[in-house]
């Protein structure tokens, strides 16, 4: 299973040392239950960028479950979402959805994936702290 090659967190603490430590690359964490099909699907596609990614974008997976700690202040409440962070600051991201906060959503191109991290990656670098998905994703449901 790609969930077990990719590097989990198991506590809030890690989370937070995930985000506050990484300084170069863009921090990618999935949040969601670890069993749910959306979680399962995004993990594998996940894995299968992870290497082509891997010189700017760092990988977690944190099961929202197993760490409750940011459920309220991050509204983790979907199946299954992306967060992303660059330089201990949260970066969001406009999906056409009305959340720019996560992505919450599957995605099953990888190259779809690899633009709009590869988007917002660049977007951080110019510090921005909003930048727009090269793809809409506004027929996406909104919860």
């Amino acid at each position: 299973m790609a969930d077990e090659l990719l590097y989990h967190l198991h506590s809030g603490w890690h989370v937070d040392q995930a985000i506050v430590t990484e300084k170069e690359k863009l921090v990618v964490i999935r949040f969601g239950n670890d069993k749910s099909q959306e979680c399962m699907l995004m993990d594998n596609l996940l894995y299968s960028i992870s290497e082509k990614v891997s010189s700017f974008v760092s990988i977690y997976l944190v099961d929202i479950e197993e760490v409750p700690d940011f459920n309220e202040m991050y509204e983790l409440t979907d199946p299954m979402c992306l967060m992303f962070f660059y330089d201990n600051k949260h970066m969001m991201c406009d999906f056409g959805t009305g959340n720019n906060n996560k992505l919450n959503f599957l995605i099953d191109d990888k190259q779809e994936l690899i633009d709009i991290l590869e988007t917002i990656f660049r977007g951080a670098r110019k510090n921005k702290g909003l930048v727009v998905s090269p793809y809409d994703y506004s027929d996406q449901r909104v919860d």
